[in-house]
């Protein structure tokens, strides 16, 4: 077993680069290339918009509640490092599927339905990564800080992960159906976790 700084130091690296990222899919209108006025050119690039801002939004929650977890650990081992890394993994693939997301969110059709269903699906599997990650940890007392409570930290795991799997494999269904809507599904989702009260950490009692 190891601290978790650096664990913790590389984490926040990844998730600051993949964050950032996104910003480089929102392009300016070439001045020359323009037809009609710039506010019609940038409005025609509300799909890039929409996505920025929901996947940014959606990071942000992934940061914070990975610092969260993070706050309860006063060491990490091995098999939580590689459960990390998993997680880092979706992490870093947002930007793509994002990209493609707003590229494709109006086109209709199958390519459409596609796009979507790579943007939830990645989700979907960021969510799975976090809740292995969150029951590995939950199930190592050794791995905890002082003053968390093991027992109440396991009675925790169905409620940390079952809301996020069940909320991303419905957009997953939504997908099959609408782009665009599956793109309000997950700024819901966003706002949702925003807003969620998460409860007091699950320390003993002193």
């Amino acid at each position: 077993m190891s601290e978790t700084g650096r664990t913790e130091a590389f984490s926040d690296g990844v998730l600051a680069i993949a964050i950032t990222l996104l910003v480089l899919d929102l392009r300016v209108p070439v001045r020359d290339a323009l037809e009609g006025s710039l506010a019609d050119a940038l409005g025609h690039e509300w799909p890039s918009y929409a996505a920025y801002v929901t996947s940014f939004l959606l990071i942000g929650i992934i940061w914070v509640n990975h610092h969260a977890v993070f706050e309860l650990l006063g060491a990490i081992d091995r098999v939580a490092l590689f459960l990390n890394l998993l997680l880092l993994m979706t992490v870093a693939a947002i930007p793509f599927a994002t990209s493609l997301f707003a590229e494709y969110l109006t086109a209709g059709g199958s390519a459409a339905r596609t796009a979507a269903l790579v943007y939830s699906g990645l989700f979907l599997a960021m969510s799975l990564a976090f809740t292995l990650l969150y029951r590995y940890v939950a199930g190592r007392p050794a791995l905890l800080a002082a003053g968390v409570d093991p027992v109440a930290l396991r009675r925790s795991v169905v409620r940390f992960s079952t809301v996020g799997l069940v909320l991303y494999a419905l957009t997953m269904v939504i997908a099959v159906f609408s782009a665009q809507a599956t793109l309000a599904a997950h700024f819901v989702i966003a706002l949702y976790y925003c807003f969620r009260q998460t409860g007091s950490r699950p320390r003993a009692a002193s």
